[in-house]
Formats: structure tokens, sequence, C-alpha cells
């Protein structure tokens, strides 16, 4: 009776946010090497020089790029590997992409690209909704995750066999071919499923952290912390400060070479070109591949004198904001480099496939019911 219950309970949760499951798990597909591809479209037409001269400074990099435009620049980011270019930042206005070596200008991003992944991610977070409806969309695609959550769970209770037997446990595990429709959609949902139920019942939970507060929350009670404080809803909005930033005037190269000097095995370092208040500025050094949190750490320098006055990386956070910043991370598998992000990718094609092997396990039931209605109606004698 409890299986029978759960399994009306599990189809009824698929039927009626299948749809959006689908959309979420397509895009989460296209979205496995975003970054990766990003950065190859932004620099594969530009050829870095390989002179074995030494770099140009940071700031000289900066001040050519800046040349001929009105704008000031933003960031600057430099990567340890030499065949890659120097990027200037001007926020809104785009990147531009240096040669560190002779500072010619190479280019700026692909627009098409990164246009095409906002498209996605538009429609992977509140279905490409426009600005003024997105926060229903965005309620019903994290209302489907939740559902999602139960579907796994609850299709794992029902995959575990009523009798254990080889054959049995080979029909759920492994894809089998020459199968009619029907057995092969019950074959490809049970084979996806089993295989593809944990990497996605951890993608499901981080995204509902990144989605409900309140999720975010209980990560840090759980870690045995009170979490951050945040602003009641409805509540007035404190005072805008006074200007945080003020233009950079100091020297960027002696604070790039401090921040390479405090972490040798960096792969990239970016600086923002603007100075708090208080005279400094901050560093993020990065030593892997941009999504892994425990790889990278921020560098707080000051500016007059390029001494650096504080660190905090992965370990030097608390147990909340570690389980936090892992399950951010987590979601899209970057944390663990290119294993997770593949395996983040599998597992959301598995998504989409079980929602689309049991919509149609679900609408061929249906429509058998009819034809038995329809059978037994041209049966029954007339009055």
């Amino acid at each position: 009776m409890l299986r029978r219950i759960f399994f009306w309970l599990h189809l009824t949760a698929g039927v009626l946010a299948g749809a959006v499951i689908l959309v979420m798990c397509v895009t989460g597909v296209l979205l496995t090497y975003e970054k990766d591809v990003v950065a190859w479209a932004d620099t594969r037409h530009f050829s870095v020089a390989a002179t074995p001269g030494p770099r140009l400074a940071i700031d000289e990099l900066v001040a050519r790029a800046r040349a001929g435009r009105p704008d000031r620049p933003a960031s600057v980011t430099v990567r340890a590997d030499p065949a890659k270019p120097t990027d200037v930042g001007f926020g809104a206005a785009g990147t531009l992409f240096l040669d560190p070596y002779t500072g010619a200008v190479l280019g700026r991003e692909n627009q098409q690209v990164r246009a095409f992944f906002r498209s996605v991610t538009d429609w992977h977070r509140w279905l490409a909704r426009p600005q003024s409806s997105r926060t229903t969309a965005r309620a019903i695609t994290g209302a489907s995750n939740l559902v999602f959550l139960f579907i796994l769970l609850s299709g794992i209770y029902l995959w575990i066999p009523r009798v254990w037997t080889r054959v049995q446990f080979r029909n759920v595990t492994l894809f089998r071919r020459g199968l009619s429709a029907k057995a092969r959609d019950f074959n490809w949902h049970n084979v996806a499923g089993i295989w593809a139920s944990i990497p996605l019942v951890v993608i499901v939970v981080s995204g509902a952290v990144i989605s409900y507060p309140w999720v975010g929350d209980h990560v840090y009670r759980m870690a045995g912390e009170a979490p951050p404080a945040r602003r009641a809803a409805g509540a007035a909005a404190a005072p805008a400060p006074a200007p945080r930033q003020n233009p950079f005037n100091g020297s960027l190269e002696a604070i790039f070479q401090t921040a390479k000097a405090h972490r040798p095995d960096w792969k990239s370092i970016s600086m923002r070109i603007a100075v708090a208040p208080d005279g400094s500025i901050p560093v993020s050094i990065d030593a892997g591949r941009g999504g892994q949190p425990q790889m990278r750490g921020t560098l707080t320098v000051d500016r007059a004198t390029a001494a650096p006055l504080k660190y905090e990386d992965f370990a030097s956070m608390s147990a909340g904001r570690r389980a936090r910043s892992w399950m951010r991370f987590a979601h899209t598998g970057e944390v663990y480099g290119w294993i997770g992000q593949t395996a983040a990718g599998l597992a959301s094609l598995a998504g989409a496939l079980l929602v689309w092997t049991g919509m149609a396990m679900a609408l061929r039931r249906l429509f058998a019911q009819l034809r038995r209605r329809g059978s037994a109606e041209s049966l029954r004698p007339a009055a």
C-alpha cells in the first residue's frame, strides 16, 4: 500500500512539474562548460607574442587599454599562463584583451557567445521571463526544484526491487537493447535514475540553497552557527553611503608582485582599479579553475605601500560559510574541477532523460486507460 501511494505521488509530481524540470535540466547541460567556452570564444583568435622578454608592468598595460577611451578601467586580470592575454575590464563597457609582452590591444570579448549563455541562464533561472515577472517565474522554478527533490527521493524508494534477483537487478541498472517502446522507457528511466540520483540530489539541494534564503540559513545552523542577518522584507533600505571607491593612484605592478609572492601557486590574479576609503584594495588570487572556492582567496593590500593587510581564504572561513560556499559551486560541479563539471552535466542530462521517459510512461498509461474505458463503453448494452 505504501509503495502504491508513493508511486502515485511520484507520478503526479512528475506530471505537474515535468515541463519546468525538463527546461532546467536541458539548460543545465548547456551551461556545463559555460566559463570554458566563453574563455575559448573570447581569445581563440588572439595570439600572444612568445617573446623571451619580461611582461610589461600592469600600470603600462592599463594605460594602453585606456588610451583613447573616455571611461575608466575597473579591473585587471593577469594569468600565470604565458600564452594567455591580460584582461582589462571597463565594467558594463566590456573587456579588452592585451598582449602582456607588447601591450598591443588584441580585441574584446565575444558578444554573441556571451549573449547565448545569458539567454540560457535566463531560461534556467526564471524561464526567460521579463524583469517584471521574474519574481513569479523564479518562484515556479524554485518550487519545481523542490518537487524534483521529492521525485528523486521517492524514485530511489520505488527503484528498490521487491524481489532481489540477478535478472531484476540487471534490468534496472543496465541499458538493454531490442525492447519495445514501453519496456525501453521503463529501462531507461530506471537506469538513468539509479546512476544519477545521488549527484542529482546534490545539484537539487544546492539549487534550493541558492533559491531560498531560509534553506541557506539551515546550512549555517547545521554547522552550528547563526545565519547572517538579513534586512527584513518591507524594511526601508539604509541610506546610501558616501562613495566607497576613489580613483586608483598607486602602483598596480607593486600590488601584483605582493599578491604573487603571497601565493606562488597562483593561476590568475584580479585587481580592482579603485580603492576603499581606508586606502586598501582587494586582490583576488585564484590557484584553481575559477569555480573552486577552496583554491582561491582575497588579499587586502595597502594602496600606498603595497603591503599585505589581510588574507582570507577558504580555510579561514567559518564552517557555515565554507559549507554555503561549497554548495554554491557544487550546484555546477565546478568545486571539483573538470571531473565535477562533467559529472554535473551528465547528471543534468540524465535528469532530462528521467523527465522525458517518465512523461512518456505517464501518457502511455493515460492512453491505455482511455482505451480500456472506451472498450468498456462499447461493450455496455444499450438501454
